[in-house]
């Protein structure tokens, strides 16, 4: 009945009386101080880092591609540069359709405005057997992730690099049909796109056999670096060493000789013969820096020798991609002979 104390719910708990209560006079202040920051896991007595001296909880992360010289497959197109892309927007596509970059759709939004490119892009997809698939402009828009697209876009697949074993047997191969000693080139921590399709280029133009690169800090061989190659990566095998330096170091014991460039050289490319007896004429890997700064230092001491390129005027240096093209110009030149 109304009014019963004794009834559940019925009597008010101690403390719970609506409005002013007394404050606590100072007595909880230290219980609301901050700790500071949180100590690492190996210093907290209950994580398990700490009972076990300090090693990382996490599980072992499983051993990438890098045993053969391939790229880690991450999934998500951000996270995995070498791994499957897409080409947005409607010049790169038609630019790379005529570069004939393998394919493996291409994308037309619903309802998108037809011009000279678009009908371009579909001609040369359907003449080549690549999927042309008409989407939602919504599917396009996930694919682009807030890049411009212009309704337009081309799926490529994850380039496929050669273990550094079987790109010097490749090339042994390739040297013997055209009846010269191999020419590789190695790129040490090479990182824009463009750089590296041009240097592809003139490795096909002056007769090398395969382009290294390193697995780290170095650019793959993406949609970008296809396009500047102008075709020259559908025919010039690429592949990826885990450690360069090592890498170069097998190839000297297999009969090879390193050359590297480097503009603060002593002796330019045309004392080559100093630097390397015979050097041009023989089994060679030129070995080409990054764009800032040049050779590493493990990799230029692992070279046979070190040449720079002679130049007149006030140019300090030259973009890695001419350098490359010049030196390979040079060996060329002193192979015809």
């Amino acid at each position: 009945m109304a009014g019963n104390s004794r009834r559940p719910g019925a009597r008010r708990n101690p403390g719970s009386k609506k409005g002013p209560t007394k404050g606590s006079g100072g007595k909880g202040r230290k219980s609301l101080e901050g700790k500071g920051p949180t100590p690492p896991a190996e210093k907290r007595p209950n994580h398990k880092a700490y009972r076990s001296g300090g090693a990382s909880s996490s599980a072992p992360r499983k051993p990438a591609a890098e045993d053969r010289g391939g790229a880690r497959r991450a999934p998500g197109r951000r996270e995995d540069p070498d791994g499957p892309q897409v080409v947005l927007g409607r010049n790169p596509v038609v630019e790379s359709l005529r570069a004939h970059i393998p394919a493996t759709a291409l994308y037309v939004a619903q309802n998108v405005e037809v011009d000279d490119r678009v009908r371009e892009s579909i001609k040369m997809a359907s003449e080549r057997g690549i999927s042309v698939l008409e989407v939602p402009r919504g599917d396009v828009d996930k694919m682009a992730d807030g890049a411009v697209h212009q309704g337009l876009a081309l799926g490529v697949p994850a380039f496929e690099y050669r273990h550094p074993d079987d790109l010097l047997e490749e090339a042994r191969q390739r040297a013997h049909l055209d009846r010269v000693e191999p020419l590789l080139v190695a790129l040490d921590g090479v990182q824009d796109p463009r750089n590296l399709g041009a240097v592809l280029r003139s490795a096909a133009a002056f007769g090398a056999h395969g382009v290294l690169l390193p697995l780290r800090r170095s650019v793959g061989v993406t949609p970008v670096a296809w396009r500047t190659s102008a075709g020259a990566a559908a025919r010039m095998p690429v592949g990826r060493a885990t450690n360069l330096s090592r890498t170069l170091s097998a190839w000297l014991d297999e009969g090879l000789v390193s050359i590297g460039l480097d503009g603060e050289a002593k002796a330019d490319i045309d004392h080559l013969d100093d630097v390397a007896p015979d050097a041009a004429r023989g089994p060679l890997v030129l070995v080409v820096g990054s764009e800032g700064k040049g050779l590493s230092r493990l990799v230029r001491e692992t070279c046979t020798g070190v040449v720079s390129i002679p130049m007149a005027g006030d140019v300090e240096s030259l973009n890695a991609s001419v350098a490359a093209g010049v030196a390979l110009a040079e060996v060329a030149r002193r192979r015809r002979l």
